[in-house]
């Protein structure tokens, strides 16, 4: 005989449902405790960030909409400094010259960076050669611009005496209009190609050798495993080194100015230098500010279109 249950005899009577599972409170507290420990190492850079970056940022963006000189109060004048961008022939200038720059550093460092990758990846085994590939990057920027400036000196320089030597014609490699910006590229393409060839050659060791047996077994040439293989795994790698190394092209000032100053004739007077031109050379700091804004949004969009149609967040490994 089947026994009815109590909801089967009267169906009018309410439903019990099971009771949820009481959450465990001793993992409540062990991730409690994981967050507290977190916060605590987090939070000395968090007080930096805030300090150093965030609250400066929200000061110069409200200072772009100010006529402001260091000596006074800020004065709101609304959008006037952007709108004073359109005219000024100069900034269009320091943005030609950037784009200029950042298309030479970015195409010679790259290029050059994937070739000394792809030799450390299979020639150099050595720990001591790719360590020192990547001595010219430990260097500070400043030491290192003086020291190609003195080497590409027009009198006493070495470079032009061997050019000289060679019974050619010397180069006024910094104080050419012609020549300034391709030297200001090269000089930092080989203090950084060790460190962006660091990056790439971290990005072929995470591809698996069994790839590369495979493409070998089927008969697949160097170059064809290359193009097929190697760099379609290595462009999120890839995307991200450009997105690093176009954003801080951008940002060139320190060579620029020790060698150059923004000449001759503003053929080398990138945008940062313009903009520490307008701050601290004109005490216009409203203006220096809107051209800081306006840098930043390039940037960012800059690294939106690369991550975007680059597709830098998938992988082919997967």
């Amino acid at each position: 005989m089947t026994t009815l249950t109590k909801q089967q005899q009267d169906p009018a009577a309410p439903v019990r449902r099971p009771k949820a599972a009481k959450p465990d409170r001793k993992s409540f507290i062990h991730r409690l405790g994981d967050l507290k420990v977190a916060l605590f190492f987090i939070f000395p850079a968090m007080i930096g960030f805030v300090v150093f970056y965030l609250i400066p940022t929200i000061r110069g963006v409200y200072l772009s909409f100010t006529e402001y000189s260091i000596l006074g109060e800020p004065t709101w004048i609304g959008i006037k400094n952007y709108t004073a961008m359109l005219g000024d022939e100069l900034f269009w200038n320091a943005m030609a010259v950037t784009v200029q720059y950042v298309g030479l550093n970015i195409g010679f460092q790259t290029v050059i960076a994937l070739g000394l990758a792809l030799l450390m990846h299979r020639v150099a085994k050595s720990t001591f050669i790719r360590g020192a590939l990547l001595l010219p990057f430990l260097v500070a920027n400043v030491i290192v611009a003086l020291l190609w400036f003195w080497m590409l000196d027009y009198q006493l320089g070495i470079v032009n005496e061997v050019i000289s030597w060679m019974g050619l014609p010397r180069i006024a490699f910094f104080g050419s209009e012609q020549w300034a910006i391709p030297t200001i590229a090269a000089v930092n393409v080989w203090r950084h190609m060790g460190y962006t060839a660091l990056l790439i050659f971290a990005g072929l060791q995470s591809i698996p050798n069994h790839v590369y047996e495979v493409a070998s077994l089927d008969g697949s040439s160097p170059t064809r495993t290359f193009w097929s293989i190697t760099m379609p795994l290595l462009r999120p790698v890839m995307v991200l080194v450009l997105v690093v190394t176009v954003i801080g092209s951008f940002q060139v000032f320190d060579t620029v100015a020790v060698t150059t100053a923004g000449g001759p004739i503003n053929a080398s007077r990138v945008i940062q230098m313009y903009i520490y031109q307008k701050a601290f050379g004109e005490s216009d700091f409203g203006y220096a500010s809107a051209l800081s804004v306006i840098l930043f949004v390039i940037l960012a969009l800059v690294a939106f279109v690369q991550m975007k149609f680059l597709k830098g967040n998938e992988s082919d490994l997967d």
